[in-house]
C-alpha cells in the first residue's frame, strides 16, 4: 500500500515506488511512502489563503472548542491506532504515551484556550504602559497570528504525539499547519491524520500532510511562515542554514539530540527510597520505546561511593525486562523502529565503548520472545560504566538513540553538575534526593543548560510524572545541543506562532484595538445601571458612578465584631496614632471592599448571576472615620462561554475617598509598610478587576437538546436570554 499525502484538500499519491516501510518486529513491508511530484508551493498557498483565513476568523475560544471536539473524536477512534502502533515496535504502554498522550495534549490546550485566552482574536500581552504624564498617550503589546503556514517536521519515535503536540498550539494560535512526519513511521501518523480529516471538524485548509520528503517546500517560505523541527542536530543545522530561511528570517525552532542526565543525590544511600526510585527511573527510561526518547536518560550520574550498589540494583532490575514482540502482553520492551535504526545505535555504541565498559547487555545479541532476532530490529538493554570521567569525551557528545545508558560516578555535587553540563545543553535532567538544600544546589547549577528539571523524592514519587515525560503545561526544549528551541509550555507555545507588536496611541485607540477598556479611554453612559443590561447589550466602556457613603466609627466596630479582625489600627486610637502609615484609627480594608460592593451592586433579580472574584487589589490610602467613599464601575472586557449558556464580564472597579481619583486596577494584592516618619495622606483608594458571570442563554431558556440549562461553574445557572 502506498501512503498518500493530503494536499490542498485532496488525498494524492506521490510518483514512483517510494520507500518501503517495514514492521519493526517481523520485517514485513506494510506500506511505502513518497512525496515526489507534489506541488509544495500550492500547499503553502492553500495554507496561507484558505486555512489561515478560516482560522483567523475564529476567536481563541472557538479554536479551543475545535481542539476539544477533535480530541474527543480521536479518543473514539484510537483503538485502530493502537493496533497499527505495534508495527513501530511500541508495546501497549509505549503506544499509550504516543496516542493517549497526544490526544491529552489536545485536551489540555483546549482547556487552556478557554481559561487563559480571551474570547477574541487578539492576545493582550502584559499591562498598559503609560507613556505620558497626563495618561493620554499609552502603549500596549498585542499578539496576532502570523499569516503564513507552520511547517511541522516530526521525529519517528512518537508519530501521533509528535504531530498533535505541535498542532494543538499552532491551531489555537490561528495558524494552519503542513505536517511532515518522519518517513520510518509515517504510516501511523497518516492513519491518525486521516481520522482528523474524516472528522470534518477543522476548517478547510487548516492542516495538510506530506508522507515523504519535503521536496522544494523550503524554496517558497516567507517571513510569515514557521518551521518547527524535531530530529537530529545535523539535519536541523542544515535546514536552519537554508538560504531562504536565512534570507527571509523564517522562524525556526528545533528540538534535537540531547544527552540527558539523572543525578542521584549524595544523601541517597543503600535502602533509601530515593536510590530505589532512581534505579526504577533509569530502567524505565532505558526500556520505554526501547530508549528511543529525546528525553531518555543517557547519563546516570551517581556518587562514586554508591557505584557498586547502583550497578547491582540496575543489573537485577534489567534482568527482569522481557524483550520481544510488543504484541505479547508480557513483553516489556519491543524493537527499535527499524533495522537501519538498529545499525545506527550499534554504531554509536561502538564509539561509547572506547571509553566506557559494557557492564550489562551484549551489544546486538538480543533474544526476543516470540520474534525472529534476525528479522526484527531488536537490541538488549545495554548499560555502560565510565571510570575515567575526566578524560571521557564520547559520553558527552555521542547519543546512542536506543536502550543505552552510561553510569558516570561523581565525587561532589559540583562535579555532578559539571558532568551533566558537559552535554552542551539538554532537554531534561532529573535529581533524586530527599535533601532540599542539595536538590536546590543541583537545580540551580543545571538550569542554564537544561529546558526542564525534575526533582524526585519519597515525598512526591507517587505523583511524579517521570523524567522523560514532556507535559503540555511545561516547556519542552533546551539550549545548545538540544536545539535552542521551545515547544508547548502552555500558552507560551501558542505565542511562538504569533507576532508581538507594540501599539502606541490614545487609550481609546488601544481599547478599540484590543477590545479591552483601558484607563483613560472614554467612559460611556449606559442609560441604566450596567447590571440591568443583557450581556449582548452591555458595551465596553459602560460606566456607573455610585453616590458617596460616609465611613463611621460604628461601621468599623460592627465590622470588627462580625469579622473578628480587631487589629490595633482599627480599634486602638492611641496605638494607631503611632503607626507611620495611618496616624490614627482607620477602617478595615475588607470592610471598604464590602461597602464598595454595596454602592455598586444592583439588588433586584436581573442578568447578573454572581460576582465571583477580584483579580487585582491594592489599598493605596487609609480611610478614617468621617471620610466619604464612592465607586466607579466600568465594563472592561466581555467573554461569552461557548455552549455554557452564560458569559463573563470583567469590570474595572475603582473606589475613591475624599477627592482621590481612581486607582490602577491591574495591580496584584499586597501589603505595604513604611519607615517611621513617612507621611501618608488620609485619602484611600482601592482598585481591582471584578469579574461577573452574566447570563447569555437562549431566549427560550433551553439548550440545543431542548432541556433546561444546568448549573454552570460556581453553581451559576444560565439565565434564559441570548446575547444581542
Amino acid at each position: 500500500m502506498q501512503l498518500q499525502s493530503f494536499v490542498a484538500g485532496k488525498w494524492l499519491a506521490g510518483t514512483g515506488g517510494g520507500v518501503a516501510l517495514r514492521d519493526a518486529t517481523t520485517g514485513e513491508v506494510i506500506a511505502s511512502a513518497t512525496a515526489d511530484g507534489l506541488d509544495t508551493r500550492l500547499m503553502l498557498e492553500h495554507a496561507r489563503e484558505v486555512g489561515g483565513g478560516n482560522l483567523r476568523r475564529l476567536t481563541f475560544h472557538e479554536r479551543a472548542a475545535l481542539l476539544k471536539e477533535l480530541a474527543r473524536y480521536l479518543t473514539e477512534h484510537k483503538e485502530e491506532l493502537y493496533t497499527l502502533s505495534y508495527a513501530t515496535g511500541a508495546t501497549k504502554g509505549d503506544a499509550w504515551i504516543d496516542i493517549d498522550g497526544g490526544i491529552g495534549t489536545l485536551f489540555v490546550y483546549a482547556s487552556k484556550g478557554m481559561r487563559e485566552l480571551p474570547d477574541s482574536r487578539v492576545y493582550v500581552d502584559g499591562g498598559v504602559e503609560a507613556l505620558s504624564k497626563s495618561g493620554g498617550f499609552v502603549g500596549q503589546h498585542i499578539c496576532t497570528p502570523l499569516e503564513g503556514a507552520a511547517v511541522h517536521i516530526n521525529a519517528f519515535n512518537f508519530p501521533v504525539w509528535g504531530m498533535l503536540e505541535k498542532l494543538a498550539p499552532t491551531l489555537l494560535a490561528g495558524v494552519p499547519a503542513i505536517v511532515k512526519p518522519a518517513t520510518q513511521t509515517c504510516y501511523l501518523a497518516e492513519k491518525a491524520f486521516r481520522r482528523i480529516i474524516d472528522s470534518a471538524i477543522l476548517p478547510e485548509g487548516s492542516v495538510q500532510l506530506i508522507c515523504g520528503a519535503v521536496g522544494d517546500l523550503f524554496e517558497h517560505l516567507t517571513c510569515q511562515d514557521v518551521v518547527s523541527f524535531t530530529g537530529s542536530a545535523a539535519t536541523a543545522h542544515k535546514l536552519r542554514q537554508h538560504r531562504i530561511v536565512r534570507a527571509n528570517a523564517v522562524r525556526f525552532t528545533s528540538e534535537t539530540d540531547s544527552l540527558n542526565s539523572s543525578i542521584l543525590g549524595p544523601d541517597a544511600g543503600p535502602g533509601s527510597p530515593e536510590l530505589d526510585l532512581f534505579v526504577r527511573e533509569v530502567v524505565r527510561e532505558m526500556t520505554v520505546k526501547a530508549g528511543q526518547k529525546c528525553t531518555a536518560i543517557r547519563k546516570a550520574i551517581i556518587p562514586a561511593t554508591r557505584a557498586a550498589d547502583v550497578l547491582d540494583a540496575l543489573r537485577a532490575a534489567l534482568a527482569k525486562v522481557i524483550v520481544g514482540d510488543p504484541r505479547l502482553p508480557n513483553v516489556r520492551m519491543g524493537p527499535v523502529a527499524s533495522l537501519a535504526q538498529r545499525r545506527e545505535v550499534l554504531g554509536q555504541l561502538g564509539k561509547l565503548t572506547r571509553e566506557a565498559e559494557l557492564v550489562y547487555g551484549e551489544a546486538g545479541q538480543a533474544q526476543p520472545l516470540g520474534a525472529d532476532a534476525d528479522r526484527g530490529a531488536f537490541l538488549p538493554p545495554t548499560l555502560l560504566y565510565c571510570r575515567n570521567t575526566a578524560a571521557a569525551r564520547a559520553i558527552h557528545s555521542v547519543e546512542a538513540f536506543g536502550p543505552v545508558c552510561t553510569l558516570v560516578p561523581y565525587e561532589t555535587p559540583d562535579d555532578a553538575i559539571e558532568l551533566a553540563r558537559r552535554g552542551g545543553g539538554s532537554l531534561a535532567a532529573s535529581v533524586f534526593s530527599a535533601d532540599e538544600a542539595v536538590a536546590a544546589h543541583l537545580v540551580l547549577g543545571l538550569a542554564p543548560f537544561h529546558g526542564r528539571i525534575l526533582v524526585v523524592s519519597r515525598n512526591c514519587a507517587k505523583e511524579s510524572t517521570g523524567h522523560g515525560s514532556p507535559l503540555p503545561h511545561l516547556v519542552h526544549g533546551g539550549p545548545g545541543r538540544a536545539g535552542g528551541g521551545e515547544e508547548m509550555g502552555g500558552i507560551r507555545g501558542v505565542l511562538h506562532y504569533m507576532q508581538r507588536t507594540a501599539v502606541q496611541g490614545t487609550p481609546d485607540v488601544v481599547t478599540a484595538v484590543t477590545g479591552r477598556w483601558v484607563k483613560g479611554a472614554r467612559e460611556l453612559d449606559p442609560g441604566t445601571h450596567p447590571f440591568r443590561k443583557p450581556f449582548g447589550a452591555l458595551a465596553i466602556g459602560d460606566t456607573f458612578t455610585s453616590p458617596e457613603r460616609e465611613v463611621t466609627v460604628g461601621d468599623i466596630e460592627r465590622f470588627a465584631q462580625v469579622s473578628g479582625d480587631r487589629f490595633y489600627a482599627h480599634m486602638d486610637e492611641a496605638a494607631a496614632a503611632r503607626n507611620p502609615l495611618f496616624g490614627g484609627r482607620v477602617a478595615h480594608g475588607y470592610f471598604l471592599i464590602s461597602a464598595a460592593a454595596g454602592l455598586f451592586v444592583d439588588p433586584p433579580l436581573g442578568p447578573v448571576l454572581a460576582n465571583y472574584g477580584i483579580d487585582g487589589l491594592r489599598f493605596l490610602k487609609p480611610v478614617k472615620p468621617g471620610d466619604r467613599i464612592r465607586v466607579r464601575l466600568t465594563c472592561k472586557e466581555k467573554s461569552l462561554r461557548l455552549g455554557a449558556g452564560y458569559g463573563e464580564v470583567r469590570w474595572d472597579t475603582a473606589s475613591a475617598g475624599n477627592r482621590s481619583g481612581p486607582a490602577d486596577p491591574e495591580r496584584s494584592g499586597k501589603s505595604t509598610s513604611a519607615p517611621p516618619g513617612s507621611l501618608r495622606s488620609r485619602r484611600w483608594r482601592a482598585g481591582g478587576s471584578r469579574e461577573s458571570s452574566c447570563w447569555s442563554g437562549r431566549r427560550a431558556g433551553r439548550t440545543r437538546a431542548g432541556r433546561r440549562p444546568t448549573a454552570g461553574p460556581y453553581g451559576i445557572r444560565p439565565a434564559p436570554r441570548s446575547p444581542a
